[in-house]
């Protein structure tokens, strides 16, 4: 036998680690400060800010969690500036644990494969062993003392909170209020100039807290990202003040704000990770498409080897329910003539995208909103937002209204689907370029999409294109009509490059509504000066009154047989005369591409539009 400790330990309460040791015969000593600190914050859940920062440099895994972006990284403390409060200072070399406030500052470099000299940011942690981060003067002004310093040095904000909201006490009061008021409005005008804040929550958050976590990543105009974990809330009001107050609460905060029933399925929360290193990941992917470094104009390309004359034809088809092999057979003239049969859109995505720059999908959970996809990627190593629109009907789940559809129709963008493009598109904007695979006949004009804002959501599309700092890809990849052509016009923003697929159709409507709305009486004459039918009238004309109702009946059927017929014809010659090439001539599109030339065209445009940056660069330096 040998004597063996066994030691059980939930550092961060989603998983039960077991170490085995020999035997320490020494006497136990007494727990430090920060020891007990650790301890403390273990046993609420929740993880001691300062154990954060040493998995930010390397030095210690968070429920064994360890990947290439964060083996090597450097912390540097900040604090107030005794002499000048609203600044901050170094605090480089104090021990750990020895923050007064109820939040940690400081900046974090970390480096990668792709910034090797370092990736900087502002990083921002509250501690919850002080007063569950309660917010007064102290953290706010630290608070504001960060963006202020981000803002200087042109960082990103990395923020991860636990707060029980304002702080409330016998001494103090509504200037708490006022204070996290004041970080309110720091936080609004920081991310109105284009400042990037980014929120992973993995405990619970109340009040004035939840407030912050929305105004810096929640809006339209906002970049930053929302990252939540199984133990995470948002809420107003915690669950006892709101039963003791008389109003419905949940069985705990993650049922009132949680990721699974509330902030995920409304598009609020961009991302889900199983654990709070999961959620590191998360970020440090984000970071990989998004990060730039002040001195540079763009985000660093991807040293990809996926070659640029790559053909996306080539690519197998892995969708479900379609009877692809390869993609060559969703733009084959005789297998998907009209561009009408559905595929899957993430498979085009990915075929477009490098194979070796990795994909990150926001919004995923986002309930009512499938038909948009949002990618971040490289694409001949540019880092790319790609938005695709499904072209396959979606399951729609729940309670369905009788004004409503019920699915969501494939190629069609809905008031959710519409919000997470506009989302998508602001987020990009000044940052990286967005590519669009479009095959999108419009927008949803039922009753419940209108009830649900879709005029509202579809319009911020259009303002999105409008404001965007960049290039736009947009490509044709199916069909492209109505309303949706007009908020990714080239009319918007002179650098939208707008290009087309061969076979491919683009117009104010679509042939076959055309046909049935716009051309019925064309349709009519149509079927009128058919010899069929002027035979069967003659004949009718003729008959006797016993043959009169039977032939009647055959009147009737051919007419509507007919009237199809012509209408099929209409909207041929209709979709025949609004091509792409059309187009093309009136100078709605750029140019009509091969499908093998989709991905070499992309990357060109992408490459000129980096060159032309770097000449308008050195012209102004």
């Amino acid at each position: 036998p040998q004597e063996t400790d066994i030691v059980l330990g939930n550092p961060s309460r989603n998983r039960l680690e077991v170490k085995f040791r020999e035997p320490k015969r020494q006497p136990i000593r007494s727990l430090t400060p920060y020891q007990l600190a650790v301890i403390r914050a273990r046993r609420m859940g929740l993880i001691y800010p300062y154990e954060i920062i040493r998995m930010l440099e390397g030095k210690e895994t968070i429920s064994g969690a360890a990947f290439d972006d964060l083996a090597r990284g450097v912390f540097e403390e900040f604090d107030l500036d005794p002499a000048s409060p609203d600044q901050l200072i170094s605090v480089k070399g104090r021990p750990t644990g020895e923050n007064t406030a109820g939040v940690v500052v400081g900046l974090i470099t970390n480096f990668t494969q792709k910034y090797p000299e370092g990736m900087t940011r502002v990083w921002i942690a509250s501690d919850s062993t002080k007063a569950m981060g309660a917010l007064a003067e102290a953290e706010c002004r630290r608070v504001i003392a960060a963006l202020d310093l981000a803002e200087s040095r042109g960082l990103p904000v990395e923020w991860i909170p636990v707060s029980s909201g304002a702080k409330i006490a016998m001494d103090s009061g509504t200037e708490n209020l006022d204070w996290t008021a004041k970080a309110l409005r720091r936080i609004v005008s920081f991310t109105q100039d284009g400042g990037e804040i980014n929120v992973i929550v993995s405990g619970v958050n109340v009040g004035a807290q939840s407030y912050w976590n929305a105004e810096a990543t929640m809006l339209h105009h906002t970049k930053g990202v929302l990252i939540m974990t199984p133990s995470g809330s948002m809420v107003l009001t915690g669950k006892k003040a709101l039963e003791y107050s008389g109003s419905v609460a949940a069985e705990d905060e993650r049922g009132i704000g949680g990721f699974d029933r509330i902030m995920g399925v409304n598009g609020q929360a961009q991302y889900f990770a199983s654990t709070f290193a999961d959620a590191y990941e998360i970020l440090m992917r984000h970071y990989r498409y998004t990060y730039r470094l002040p001195t540079e104009q763009t985000v660093r390309p991807w040293n990809t080897s996926d070659t640029r004359e790559r053909d996306i034809r080539n690519s197998p088809y892995l969708g479900a329910n379609e009877d692809y092999a390869t993609l060559a057979e969703i733009f084959d003239v005789e297998k998907n003539p009209d561009r009408k049969k559905p595929f899957a859109i993430r498979e085009v995505m990915k075929a477009v995208a490098d194979n070796d720059g990795g994909i990150l999908e926001r919004w995923q959970t986002m309930r009512h909103a499938e038909t948009a996809v949002v990618w971040d990627a490289h694409i001949g190593g540019h880092a790319v937002s790609v938005i695709g629109f499904e072209s396959r009907p979606q399951v729609r789940g729940g309670r369905i209204p009788m004004d409503g559809p019920d699915t969501w129709t494939g190629g069609t963008l809905f008031p959710q689907s519409s919000k997470k493009v506009a989302r998508a598109i602001n987020a990009a904007s000044g940052n990286r370029p967005v590519v669009v695979l479009a095959n999108l006949s419009g927008f949803d004009g039922s009753p419940e999409s209108l009830r649900k804002l879709q005029l509202e959501h579809g319009a911020e599309i259009g303002r999105a294109v409008v404001n965007f700092e960049g290039p736009i890809v947009f490509v044709v990849i199916g069909r492209y009509h109505g309303g949706a052509y007009v908020v990714f016009s080239k009319a918007l923003n002179p650098n939208l490059t707008a290009l087309a697929l061969e076979g491919t159709y683009a117009s104010v409507i679509g042939g076959a509504p055309a046909a049935a709305v716009v051309f019925p009486r064309e349709v009519k004459a149509r079927m009128q000066r058919d010899t069929r039918i002027q035979e069967a009238e003659k004949a009718l004309e003729g008959a006797s009154n016993v043959e009169r109702p039977q032939l009647r009946d055959r009147l009737d059927r051919l007419k509507e047989d007919i009237f199809l017929e012509k209408q099929g014809e209409v909207a041929s010659e209709f979709d025949g005369i609004h091509t792409v090439h059309r187009a093309t001539e009136v100078g709605s599109l750029d140019a009509v591409i091969a499908p093998q030339e989709l991905r070499p065209a992309i990357i060109d445009v992408l490459d000129n539009a980096a060159k032309k940056n770097q000449r308008s660069v050195r012209a102004a330096s």
